[in-house]
């Protein structure tokens, strides 16, 4: 069974750049896309219904235009793509999650309130990214065409976490015939204790080794089953955000692995994840620890 490539589409700007993303990554890895719009009024008040109101028929109306256009959007930039949409009757996130059950990836734009819209990870985003069981594609500005955006960037954090990114970051770099960055920070130890005389080596070089020996063990078996992908390692001393934003910056896309526990209590969307998602200048892909092989 090939899965598809879901987006959710709701006619807004963060969501045109959404469905773009979403096409491209189709296209990429020439899966069907599918476009979803969630409605509660057609749970409630849908064509079927006998009794359908004039506004409920107007709203129904203008989800459709949506859809249609997003349709013709993706046929006109992505002729070999095969698309399909529906409306669903669902609230977007639960709808979304639904979907993601039988998704290759999920890919959502990122809203913002108030003043600083596009700064804020909107709550669909957010949930798609602590609860999906697929990789999330979140994608905060219109897509580049930069002469260093084709490099792809990953994120190595503890193995166990890491080992699907990784390996969604390789099949990423093999389609898109690009670099592939293997980031992994390290700092040093914020107090050093009193050097023994038969002791050698600093602290500073032990978290270094440590750090590089943990980037090898999470590249161990990606680098075997895509030996044409070249791979840059990147041990540097400094936090995780400011080393991943900063290569990020010339990047066409971040990954980073997120190690979600299965069942009703998620990890909470915090610290480096949520900043990453608010701050990255290129869409970011988080990918759950346990990841189906037949996933994108």
């Amino acid at each position: 069974m090939t899965l598809p490539v879901v987006v959710g589409v709701d006619g807004s700007d963060s969501s045109l750049r959404a469905i773009d993303g979403a096409a491209d990554q189709a296209a990429l890895h020439r899966l069907p896309l599918r476009l979803v719009h969630a409605s509660l009024w057609e749970r409630y008040e849908g064509p079927a219904a006998s009794t359908q109101s004039a506004e409920a028929a107007f709203e129904h109306r203008l989800v459709q235009e949506i859809l249609d256009h997003a349709t013709d959007r993706v046929r006109g930039s992505h002729p070999g793509v095969n698309v399909a949409s529906e409306i669903v009757p669902e609230d977007a996130q639960a709808a979304l999650l639904r979907e993601a059950r039988r998704a290759a990836a999920v890919v959502t734009g990122c809203r913002g309130r108030g003043p600083i819209t596009g700064a804020l990870l909107g709550s669909v985003s957010r949930s798609l990214v602590m609860r999906a069981p697929c990789p999330v594609v979140v994608v905060r500005h219109p897509l580049r065409n930069l002469p260093g955006d084709r490099s792809i960037v990953v994120g190595v954090g503890g193995t166990t976490s890491s080992i699907a990114a990784v390996h969604f970051a390789f099949r990423e770099a093999e389609a898109r015939r690009c670099p592939l960055h293997v980031v992994r920070a390290w700092h040093r130890p914020a107090h050093r204790l009193q050097a023994h005389p038969l002791l050698v080596g600093s602290p500073a070089h032990e978290q270094e080794e440590q750090a590089a020996a943990l980037l090898e063990d999470a590249l161990h078996e990606a680098e075997r089953a895509y030996p044409g992908v070249p791979v840059h390692r990147v041990v540097t001393e400094g936090t995780a955000l400011s080393v991943l934003l900063t290569h990020a910056a010339a990047a066409g896309l971040l990954v980073l692995g997120s190690p979600r526990r299965r069942g009703p209590l998620r990890l909470p969307l915090k610290g480096l994840a949520h900043t990453v998602l608010q701050h990255a200048d290129c869409p970011v892909a988080v990918v759950p620890a346990v990841l189906a092989r037949e996933r994108v």
